[in-house]
Parts: C-alpha cells; sequence; structure tokens
C-alpha cells in the first residue's frame, strides 16, 4: 500500500443494481452476502418485519424492472458485477449526485491500527475527501506523553504492560489487547524523554541528564513545550489547508479560518516570535504585513459566511478577534506539557527526599524508605499516567483536530442482513447488519 493510498478513504462508486422484478430476492441475497454495497433505504418502512421486506418495498419498479441505488467500493464492483450476474442483474456506475458526499471506509490496515485508529473515530468521522491523520495523531498523541510522563523507569513499566498485554494476558484485558502497540509505544517515549531529563524512578542518578532538567530549568522546559506545540500546530494547520483546498477548492481554502488565512495568522505569529526573540525589525514588519493578509482574507469569508448587512460586519469583527485571541491560547496550551511534566517530577521527587531520609535512620528506617519508595512510585504512576493520558487527548481534541476537520463524514454500512444461503434471506434482527470490522475489505487505491 502507497503513502497516498494510506492517508486517504478508500475510493467509492455509486452505483445503480437493476433486476428483473421477479429476480428480486436472489438480487438481494448477492448483495447481502457480498457485504460491499450501502443501499440507499428508507430508515423505516410500515409493514416490513425484516430488513429484506423492507428492501423490497423500497425497490423502484419500471417496465417489469426493479432497480437501487446506493454505494460500492470501485475495487469490489468487478466481483458484485460478477455475483448478480446468475441472478440475471447487473451492477452500473452513475453519476454522483452533487452536494452528496459519499460514505468514508478505511482500510483494512487502517483498522488494524488499533488505539492510533480509535483517537481519529472517537471524534468523528473522517469526511469521505479529507486525509486521514490517524498516524500523524498517535505520533502526536505518544510524543506529548511521552514529555509529560518522561520517567525511565515509568517508562519502562508502560513498556512492560504494552508487551503484556500483546500476549493477551491477564484475559481480563484481553479485550483491549489490541491497544498494546500504543501503549508500549507510550512507554518508549517516556523513557525517551526519562533519558532527556536524567529521571529514573525520579532524581536518583541512575541516568544521566542528556537535556535538562525540569524541576532545575523549568523556562527552558516551559518554551521547549509551547516550541513542540507550534510545531504540531504548524502541522494540523498544513493537513486543514490541504483538506479544506479537496472538500472546496482554493476559493474555499483561502478564507477558511482552519485553511490558508488561518495558517498565515499563525506563521505570522511564529515570525512575530521571532523578530522578538532575535531583535530583527525586518522580521516584526513582515509578520505584520502576514497579520493584514490573513484578517483580510478571513474578515471576506467569515462577512460571506455571516449574510452580509451589518449584522454581519459586526458578527466579523468579532469572530475574527475571537480567532486572534483564540489561536493565542491555544499556542498557550501547549505549556500543560511542561506544567505536567514538572508535576511528575516533584512528585517523584518528594519520593526520593523521604526515601533517602529515612534510609539514614536505621534498620527500621531503611524498611520504611523502600515502601515509601515502591508506594510512592506506584501511586505516582497510577496518578501521573491518567493525568498525561487525559491531557495528551485534551491537546490532541481541542487544539489539533479543530484545525484538521471541518465536518464529519459519515462511515460507510454495507447492507447485510443474515444470509441462508439453503433457504434464502432469514429475518433480520439488529439493524447495521453484519458489523463492518468482520467484513472483507476491499484494495484501495486513491480517491
Amino acid at each position: 500500500m502507497s503513502w497516498r493510498e494510506a492517508l486517504t478513504p478508500v475510493r467509492m462508486e455509486r452505483v445503480a443494481l437493476v433486476a428483473p422484478e421477479a429476480a428480486i430476492d436472489p438480487m438481494l441475497t448477492e448483495i447481502a452476502a457480498s457485504g460491499a454495497v450501502e443501499l440507499d433505504l428508507p430508515r423505516h418502512a410500515e409493514g416490513a418485519p425484516d430488513e429484506f421486506a423492507r428492501a423490497r418495498d423500497a425497490a423502484v419498479l419500471r417496465d417489469g424492472l426493479a432497480g437501487y441505488v446506493g454505494w460500492t467500493p470501485s475495487t469490489s464492483l468487478p466481483d458484485l458485477a460478477e455475483r448478480l450476474a446468475p441472478a440475471g442483474a447487473a451492477a452500473v456506475p452513475i453519476q454522483r449526485p452533487r452536494g452528496v458526499e459519499p460514505p468514508t471506509l478505511l482500510s483494512g490496515e487502517a483498522e488494524a491500527a488499533g488505539m492510533s485508529r480509535a483517537l481519529v473515530d472517537t471524534y468523528g468521522t473522517v469526511p469521505y475527501r479529507d486525509i486521514d491523520p490517524a498516524r500523524a495523531a498517535a505520533f502526536a498523541y505518544i510524543v506529548m506523553f511521552g514529555m509529560m510522563f518522561g520517567d525511565v523507569g515509568h517508562g519502562a513499566i508502560l513498556l512492560g504492560i504494552g508487551l503484556l498485554l500483546r500476549t493477551g494476558r491477564p484475559r481480563r484485558f484481553a479485550g483491549i489487547q489490541r491497544a498494546w502497540g500504543f501503549v508500549t509505544a507510550a512507554g518508549a517515549a517516556a523513557i525517551a524523554f526519562g533519558f532527556l531529563y536524567g529521571e529514573a524512578f525520579g532524581p536518583t542518578g541512575l541516568v544521566p541528564v542528556l537535556w535538562l532538567s525540569p524541576l532545575e530549568e523549568p523556562v527552558p522546559f516551559l518554551i521547549a513545550a509551547i516550541v513542540l506545540g507550534s510545531v504540531l500546530l504548524a502541522a494540523a494547520y498544513a493537513i486543514g489547508t490541504v483538506n479544506r483546498v479537496r472538500e472546496g477548492g482554493w476559493g474555499y481554502a483561502l478564507y477558511a479560518r482552519s485553511g490558508v488565512a488561518g495558517s498565515l495568522l499563525f506563521l505570522a505569529a511564529a515570525v512575530l516570535a521571532g523578530g522578538i526573540v532575535w531583535g530583527l525589525m525586518w522580521l516584526v514588519a513582515l509578520a505584520a504585513a502576514l497579520a493584514v493578509l490573513a484578517i483580510v482574507f478571513l474578515s471576506i469569508g467569515l462577512y460571506v459566511a455571516s449574510g452580509g448587512h451589518f449584522a454581519g460586519v459586526l458578527q466579523t469583527v468579532i469572530e475574527v478577534g475571537d480567532t486572534i485571541i483564540r489561536l493565542g491560547s491555544n499556542v498557550v496550551s501547549f505549556a500543560r506539557l511542561a506544567a505536567f511534566g514538572l508535576t511528575h517530577a516533584a512528585l517523584l521527587l518528594v519520593v526520593w527526599q523521604g526515601t533517602t531520609a529515612l534510609w539514614g535512620l536505621g534498620p527500621l528506617g531503611a524498611v520504611a524508605g523502600v515502601l515509601l519508595f515502591v508506594v510512592g512510585n506506584v501511586l505516582t504512576f497510577a496518578l501521573e499516567a491518567l493525568v498525561a493520558a487525559i491531557q495528551a487527548l485534551r491537546l490532541s481534541y481541542y487544539e489539533l483536530f479543530s484545525r484538521v476537520f471541518e465536518s464529519e463524514g459519515r462511515p460507510f454500512r454495507p447492507w447485510s442482513p443474515a444470509v441462508d444461503s439453503a433457504a434464502g434471506p432469514t429475518p433480520y434482527a439488529d439493524e447495521g447488519g453484519v458489523a463492518a470490522g468482520d467484513l472483507p475489505v476491499p484494495e484501495r487505491r486513491p480517491a
């Protein structure tokens, strides 16, 4: 699979499914068995006891023929046509209706990505025309988690938990086995940042400081967190701009807050920061020019969207100001990477200082010190792992995904009620049919 295919949903075809009126049941049976067609059916049909009856009632009848329309993956079309031929039916590609978005189906590899896939899917379904950011989102999440949870010892424990999950043990956690890769990667990131911080179960001296100690250099640590956040925001703006172009062309992307206009405003803020830090007035002037250009584009887009007139002008002014303020708050929000990294280091410092103090009080003190070290690390691990996981998720959803997505797609739901090959169609008990994850996923090609 190419990198382009990995970033885009499966290409969909709008199809007409036609058969002689007497062959409706064989055609529907083959469609259901294929698990590759999403039929356009009414949500409810009065008097329809099961899905096959509902589908029969929804057929368009004309001149002795029965027809349906729906969506199917483009690579499934030849196999579908071959399945329908013995029943005297046919699947014919037709023009997509204007203004109707095809359903989204992601590749089998993307589905197998486990938690990286779920990270995006819990936010919303990727629109059909958009780039799928699942892999990039997983990488950003793991880096942010590692920065907040940086400790060699705690990272090693988390990595061990991930490898244990891979084995399916303990069995009570077998349901989350697919998360093993995500957990293992988060543990590896924590180990890497732990070496950078010189932290291994706290400031124990087991590993040297390769970069900086958070507690000794909090200001550089804070700046590093904001810089990392700015890099992630830049990537989100880049993906968002590509998505706006794919959704509505350059005309739409130019004026969008998560498109060219928003990207220019973010670039202006970055250039301004560089001009102030390095004392270069020409960079400050360039930032001002970029900001003016960005505000002009934003104002045009917001004014057109508002419907015009005086109320539209007022709404535009308010929303432009809100966009500028929100951009600043989003950048500063990444300071929490440093804040929670400092909290993690501070808690472990307290535990280590208490341990060393008790260690020098004789045998009983040594036992108490060991007990404090174990209990303190267990509590800190549990608390900080939860906090870091939640905060990384919050930054992903509110700061990053809000720029990547402007709308939500809808998942591809194949019409596939239960079919008994010997007895024909059987009553359909649960709307939705066979779970999409249980169906064969076709090969993909870029949209």
